[in-house]
């Protein structure tokens, strides 16, 4: 299960190493790059959303499947692409089809049993941890020794696992209830508006686009919430979004992938510009702290919520007030590195904490829509933060910019503490 999830992980933490070099090839600003990223994180947060739905309905067999044929697809594409806008539309389709082996993975580690469930969060959270050490590293030598095409689809490792799940994933059935497409439409409009209105002033789009945008955002999210509250079927279940444990979860996750994908994107274009760094010297310098996340993320899924909350508080705060620290007074290389291993060790750590938080506290019939849900708030705080952070390079600097985002997770970290106020629920 977490084969299928983890190499996802590459889709940010490589490809973050990488965005210099891309913006090298293809003669294109930073501020456009960034779209790299932020495709890439709507369309893995939406397909995971819409995947998980889909398991639910017809099976993880043939969501499994589904997801294969658009992580092959999207590879192709990022592989010959000629221009940016086809390597953003190539990695649209990756993404998608990442979000299917990631809302697979995450049903059926949500639906094992209760007494086998922490071994299996420990299990694929070390798994997780392994993949998000050497994400770094790995994007820095594929980079540097093959290309950084190879780097934008390591995702498609994916496929590997396939086989290796099927039979799992035949045991899981679906209930046959059709899927909501149009709250789909809905959701990934409205969510999609608001990544283009925050990249606004870098995209120099004219008022009247922003104005558009803006209207088609605001009209996509009123007609969801109005589907949400008038369909108990919908595309969201109206009892997901009245939880407080779930909402709580959301937005603890959200800040916190906000801060990594900033990081990610931030990070590595200060040391390749401002020190003179190799990819492949950011990625080797990222590993000592991923393999630190790799450690803290198993304690976390070995120790439950109780104790994983306060490595979401450590670790988000850490990353978030170093990476604050270094737009303040400086301090060179060491505070980016440090503050982005934190960044690191805090999605490991989050994503196995909410995971297993979130999962008892989900009927059965509803786990896969609602992992799924979860991950799209995860993945589209991630892109608010790439997003965010290419805006604020061009308005503040880079290391202002930066440091603004970790506004972000710096409250998620802080949020994350209410978490110790609920239970743990068998289900």
């Amino acid at each position: 299960m977490a084969l299928l999830f983890g190499p996802a992980v590459f889709g940010v933490t490589a490809a973050g190493v990488a965005l210099p070099e891309v913006s090298a090839a293809l003669g294109a600003p930073p501020s456009s790059v960034v779209w790299v990223l932020t495709a890439h994180a709507l369309a893995l947060g939406v397909g995971t959303a819409l995947f998980g739905r889909l398991a639910d309905s017809l099976g993880a067999r043939r969501t499994l499947l589904i997801g294969a044929v658009l992580l092959v697809v999207g590879t192709v594409v990022c592989l010959v692409a000629p221009a940016l806008g086809v390597v953003v539309a190539g990695r649209f389709v990756l993404a998608a089809g990442s979000g299917a082996m990631s809302a697979v993975a995450l049903a059926l580690a949500a639906s094992s049993p209760p007494d086998r469930r922490p071994a299996v969060l420990m299990i694929f959270g070390a798994a997780m941890a392994f993949f998000a050490a050497g994400a770094t590293l790995a994007g820095g030598v594929v980079t540097a020794g093959l290309s950084w095409r190879v780097t934008l689809v390591l995702p498609a490792l994916s496929l590997a696992a396939v086989p290796l799940c099927l039979r799992l994933a035949s045991a899981r059935t679906g209930s046959g209830r059709p899927m909501d497409l149009a709250g789909a439409g809905l959701l990934t409009l409205a969510a999609g508006s608001l990544l283009v209105l925050i990249q606004a002033p870098a995209l120099v789009l004219p008022p009247t686009a922003v104005v558009v945008t803006a209207v088609l955002g605001l009209l996509g999210a009123g007609l969801l919430v109005a589907r949400t509250v008038r369909r108990t079927d919908g595309f969201i279940p109206a009892s997901l979004v009245t939880s407080g444990p779930y909402l709580l979860a959301v937005a603890v996750g959200s800040g916190v992938y906000a801060g990594l994908f900033a990081a990610m994107f931030g990070v590595p274009r200060i040391l390749f510009d401002d020190y003179d760094w190799s990819v492949l010297e950011v990625g080797l310098w990222l590993l000592p702290g991923a393999v630190v996340a790799a450690v803290l993320s198993r304690m976390a899924g070995r120790r439950g919520t109780s104790v994983g909350v306060f490595l979401v508080t450590g670790t988000a705060l850490a990353g978030a007030l170093l990476l604050g620290a270094y737009a303040l007074v400086g301090g060179g290389p060491a505070l980016l590195v440090l503050g982005t291993s934190g960044a690191l060790a805090a999605f490991a750590v989050t994503q196995v904490v909410m995971t297993g938080f979130v999962s008892p506290r989900v009927p059965l019939p509803q786990r896969g829509a609602g992992m799924g849900l979860l991950n799209l708030t995860f993945f589209l705080g991630g892109a608010v933060g790439s997003a965010a952070a290419g805006a604020l390079f061009g308005v503040l600097g880079p290391a202002p910019g930066l440091a603004a985002v970790m506004v972000l997770p710096l409250l998620s970290g802080l949020l994350a503490l209410a978490l110790t106020r609920f239970g743990d629920p068998e289900a």
